[in-house]
């Protein structure tokens, strides 16, 4: 071993020991006849001095000693004097009075500093170009050690429960589950194609048709999507779960502790409420605006429209008496004395960008009237019943959205999304747990107007099962579906498994696929099913989101040791990157210019 003792295990208790240490050089500092360097490794950092009397081969090596050098020192630990302890680090109170010094590895100088404050500054893409080198910050080590001690945390969870870890295919089947697939050539079957799974959710449930009750892993799942803050481009962990014999209760009561003690152990955070809440879709729509709410402040839309049909304002007149059409109203607490002209035309902006064609709103002024472009149509009368609605008070502003009932939700989420942020609402403190339950089964198609889709996964089971199907309006029949959500981002969506052929077949013909095409994608679970399928269930966590949120990381990317970019280049791989021509002629594949 080239050393003793780690740099950031070394304290009082040491002084007067010998030992050897070996890490980077974090620092150095020239005192003319005595040299000062921090030394780091993945533990911790100590200082080591280099002077004459002790040491002066080392002292003349260390002249030459520069910043991310890989050096063993060996010397004794002896006590900072007081003026000199350093209370921001471990090692702060010694030092290692340095005899040798070995020079293991010379460096180039970085390409930014490895200072995380300074950090902040370095170019995204320079630091993922040199991963390797940006992974020595502390930010980096720390985040390394919270993702390791997080999933053991979540293994030894669920192997104290009776679960079974069992690992599922990377190499799978193309199926249609949301998001773009990556495929993989087959050499040996020419013109056919794997599949990267998008998630291990047919394999979890042939596991509970296969006896295997409690399954778990932490499963890597590979979309062809584009990132964002939340989104990795690529590839993800999820927390990945499934029982059998259970009821949605039974994946609430699993979840939630875990939730819980992750939250406490891994972030300052404070959990909001035990039991999580959990608000029905539809509720929390009307309510939030969103499926995901921040329920770290109490801001509520109410709907209006009732109040104004028939009323001289066209727009909201038309909204409130189309079917699925609404009028949503949104009272932002002080918001008339705190919002400038410029940040309501920056709300109006964040709502049509959320769908909106423009946001009306009306600011209720210190003597109690009224001021808004909107209230002349309005008049005067019917503003003040609606100011009564939404009880909104004096300093008050209150935003409306009118359009279609999904669409005036929505862009007036938005809205209050932006105000819970401008208005520092969003206590980093806490943790707001809760459950969106019961989304719809289906939704009306955003590709093809007019055709019934699948609104969340198709592999769910209807409430009401085949008497649902046949009886009701597609768009009134509920999903046992539902999602985790912390602080305004989802975690995990899950839901009740469909288990019946005959039911999948049904919802699946609802959605426009008829009986041959069903059974060509999804043949083989449909055909497992007729063996003895058990009732079942499950949802699954992503890791790298739980961990960014309950941190409040700034970007998801942070979270991997080797991510891609925004655009999901891998800059220090530099892939996608080109093939040569022989390996295309192996899987017999031709590029066609784009």
């Amino acid at each position: 071993m080239l050393r003793s003792h780690t740099c950031g295990e070394l304290s009082k208790k040491q002084i007067g020991e010998k030992v050897e240490l070996a890490g980077w050089v974090y620092s150095r500092r020239d005192h003319g006849g005595i040299i000062f360097i921090d030394l780091r490794d993945r533990y911790g950092v100590t200082q080591v001095k280099f002077n004459l009397e002790v040491g002066k081969k080392a002292l003349e090596k260390a002249e030459k000693l520069r910043s991310e050098w890989v050096i063993q020192v060996k010397g004794k630990v002896i006590a900072r004097p007081e003026k000199m302890v350093n209370k921001k680090l471990a090692t702060g109170e010694i030092e290692i009075e340095a005899t040798e010094l070995t020079i293991l590895n010379e460096s180039k100088t970085p390409p930014f500093v490895l200072d995380d404050e300074k950090n902040e500054e370095a170019n995204e893409n320079i630091r993922l170009k040199y991963r390797y080198v940006d992974l020595r910050r502390p930010k980096m080590q720390e985040m390394l050690r919270v993702r390791d001690e997080m999933i053991r945390d979540i293994r030894q969870y669920f192997y104290d429960r009776d679960f079974r870890e069992v690992q599922t295919p990377i190499l799978t089947s193309s199926s249609p589950e949301g998001a773009r697939d990556f495929l993989v050539p087959s050499r040996a079957y020419p013109g056919k194609f794997y599949a990267l799974p998008q998630a291990p959710q047919q394999f979890k449930q042939l596991l509970m048709i296969g006896g295997v009750d409690k399954y778990f892993q932490i499963a890597p799942c590979f979309r062809d999507e584009d990132s964002r803050m939340d989104r990795h481009y690529g590839e993800f962990y999820q927390l990945d779960m499934e029982m059998s014999f259970i009821d949605q209760e039974d994946i609430f009561q699993i979840m939630e502790p875990l939730m819980v003690e992750l939250t406490k152990k891994y972030s300052s955070k404070k959990v909001l409420a035990t039991p999580f809440p959990r608000i029905p879709w539809k509720e929390a729509m009307n309510k939030y605006g969103s499926d995901k709410p921040d329920l770290r402040f109490d801001m509520e839309m109410v709907s209006i429209s009732d109040l104004v049909k028939g009323c001289e304002f066209k727009i909201f007149a038309e909204m409130a008496e189309k079917e699925r059409h609404a009028v949503q109203a949104l009272k932002v607490d002080g918001g008339g004395k705190k919002f400038s002209r410029k940040d309501i035309d920056e709300l109006t902006q964040v709502a049509m960008d959320a769908g909106a064609k423009g946001l009306a709103y009306v600011v209720v002024k210190k003597d109690g009237s009224l001021q808004s472009p909107i209230v002349k149509f309005l008049g005067e009368e019917l503003a003040k019943r609606i100011m009564t609605e939404v009880e909104a008070k004096k300093g008050d502003i209150v935003f409306f959205g009118a359009d279609k009932w999904r669409e005036a939700c929505e862009a007036l989420g938005a809205v209050r999304n932006e105000c819970g942020k401008r208005l520092g609402l969003k206590d980093p403190k806490k943790a707001s747990w809760l459950w969106i339950t019961d989304f719809p089964m289906y939704d009306m198609s955003e590709i093809e107007e007019g055709r019934i889709d699948f609104g969340h996964n198709p592999f769910s089971m209807p409430q009401g099962g085949m008497k649902a199907l046949k009886e009701k309006k597609p768009l009134e029949v509920l999903a046992y579906q539902f999602d985790l959500v912390c602080n305004g981002f989802e975690l995990t969506s899950g839901a009740i498994r469909n288990h019946d052929p005959e039911i999948m077949h049904k919802a699946f013909e609802i959605a426009g696929y008829d009986k041959k095409e069903v059974e060509e994608k999804f043949g083989h679970i449909l055909e497992a099913f007729k063996y003895g399928a058990p009732p079942h269930g499950g949802n699954a966590p992503g890791i790298d989101r739980l961990m960014m949120v309950i941190n409040d990381w700034t970007s998801i990317r942070d979270i991997y040791a080797f991510p891609k970019d925004g655009s999901g280049r891998d800059v220090m791989m530099d892939a996608p990157g080109k093939v040569e021509k022989k390996q295309l002629d192996d899987l017999g594949l031709v590029l066609k210019e784009k």
